[in-house]
């Protein structure tokens, strides 16, 4: 198979897997509606678990908790009790980290793993992606002569799966150094940035970027990732009902 089948059948539809939103998730949902939180369409967040149950990570992060919406359909996935057909069953990874700097935030997600019985492999981490990404980095070049495995990190290592779920704004940046750190054959999933619309005026040195034009900076950054991945690894699209889920496959 082609680069570009590899990727199209690992973004499709589980068209045997029941597409509806799992009860706790829908709950969650519920809460950050009124909380005014936004959370990924259902239609990106059904895509993301079905691609999950393909892959069969070892070691999995989401960087973005919020209050546990994406991670209920994951847990819902790779939760054993489930009453489903043993060959649909997925086994859970050996450790799922999930990145959240919000302590309240993080109390609600350590709530959700007891709740799914999922302590033993599945930990909440009250940090930013950017000080877990430094620290990571610090290990790495402190510890050169260790494998991956061995590192003393807020992460485990080697990584296969890291999930993107942040505000437009943080994902180009979050994605570059999600890519740095994925082992070879490792994915990373996200949605994609929205496209810019309407007329934006020049950016000048020195002058204070309005919102647009940071939108629009922010997109040509992530043009520039694309671009880059695509040279030497494997990079796929899916558009979707809420908008385009984006695999980045490190081929080496």
């Amino acid at each position: 198979m082609s680069d570009y089948d590899v990727m199209a059948l690992l973004l499709s539809e589980d068209a045997e897997r029941n597409q509806s939103e799992p009860e706790v998730a829908s709950n969650i949902g519920e809460q950050m509606l009124h909380m005014d939180i936004p959370l990924l369409p259902r239609s990106v967040r059904a895509r993301i678990r079905d691609v999950c149950s393909r892959i069969n990570p070892s070691n999995a992060v989401l960087i973005g908790g919020g209050i546990g919406n994406l991670s209920a359909w994951l847990f819902d996935l790779w939760d054993p009790r489930n009453d489903i057909r043993p060959e649909r069953q997925v086994e859970p990874p050996a450790a799922f980290r999930i990145i959240e700097p919000g302590t309240r935030f993080c109390v609600i997600i350590d709530r959700l793993i007891r709740r799914y019985e999922a302590e033993d492999w599945a930990q909440v981490v009250s940090m930013t992606w950017q000080e877990v990404f430094a620290e990571t980095l610090s290990s790495r070049a402190s510890n050169i002569s260790l494998p991956e495995s061995a590192l003393n990190s807020a992460l485990p290592m080697p990584l296969d799966l890291i999930l993107i779920d942040l505000p437009e704004e943080e994902r180009v940046a979050a994605a570059a150094a999600a890519f740095g750190l994925i082992a070879p054959g490792g994915l990373v999933l996200l949605m994609e940035p929205t496209v810019p619309t309407g007329d934006v005026e020049e950016l000048f040195e020195g002058v204070t970027p309005t919102p647009a034009q940071l939108k629009v900076q922010s997109f040509n950054s992530w043009i520039e990732l694309v671009k880059r991945i695509n040279e030497t690894h494997s990079v796929g699209f899916t558009d979707l009902s809420g908008g385009t889920l984006v695999a980045f496959m490190k081929n080496h």
